[in-house]
């Protein structure tokens, strides 16, 4: 079966060219000029992987990534000529898996498709028993997910860490000592750092970060996560 692939491209010509491309290494493509669009093919056609612009007609691409990451787990690879540093950090953030630059090299773009939609595969074959449940959320230690049903929960880099951390000690009260340096990969430093990533993630998961249920502070221990507290979540 063909792989699928959809461009969301609003330069005709460019998404013609990348089309044209992809549909010679045998990929099945479809291609949109907007967000809008896009949201409307993917209720009725489920792409294997998504070739996304940022400055798009209406919705920008960030605010695609972001809804369509609430349900959907296709690959996104970025494609645009905004090639600011904090372009990047944010659509990396947001969900997109991989950033490319234009203007760019045909070839090495289908390179890129080969390798994101191998690499899907493989993982989509792969079964892992490294996802800790806690309440309805799930944490994919390997793909570095956090989601609550279907919906994934964004996290920059450190507060995954800190999560993962406590997740892999679950029940367990951890120190801010032993965080930080499972964390930041440092025996010393500013330990309140831990603390402004607890709260961080409090925001993200708990109904009311004031008083949390999942990430509990013991007293004179440090921070554990409550793999059996009750659902009074967001």
């Amino acid at each position: 079966m063909k792989a699928k692939v959809l461009i969301v491209e609003d330069v005709k010509e460019l998404a013609d060219l990348v089309s044209l491309y992809l549909a010679k290494e045998g990929l099945e493509v479809r291609a949109v000029e907007s967000a809008e669009d896009a949201l409307a093919e993917l209720s009725r056609w489920q792409p294997d992987l998504i070739i996304l612009d940022i400055n798009l007609p209406g919705m920008d691409g960030f605010e695609f990534l972001n809804r369509y990451r609430k349900t959907g787990t296709a690959p996104v690879l970025i494609v645009s000529a905004r090639d600011a540093d904090e372009d990047i950090i944010a659509g990396l953030g947001s969900g997109a898996d991989g950033f490319v630059t234009k203007p760019f090299s045909p070839r090495v773009l289908v390179a890129r498709v080969r390798a994101m939609l191998r690499r899907a595969q493989e993982e989509g074959g792969r079964e892992t028993d490294r996802i800790i449940s806690f309440g309805s959320y799930a944490l994919d230690l390997d793909s570095c997910i956090l989601k609550r049903a279907a919906e994934r929960i964004q996290l920059s880099a450190k507060e995954f860490g800190v999560l993962a951390f406590l997740a892999e000690h679950i029940g367990k009260p951890q120190t801010p000592d032993a965080v930080y340096a499972a964390v930041w990969k440092n025996a010393f430093g500013d330990l309140t750092a831990v603390a402004v990533y607890i709260q961080r993630l409090r925001k993200k998961i708990e109904l009311d970060p004031g008083a949390p249920q999942f990430i509990e502070t013991v007293h004179g221990m440090g921070y554990r996560l409550n793999s059996s507290a009750t659902e009074d979540v967001l």
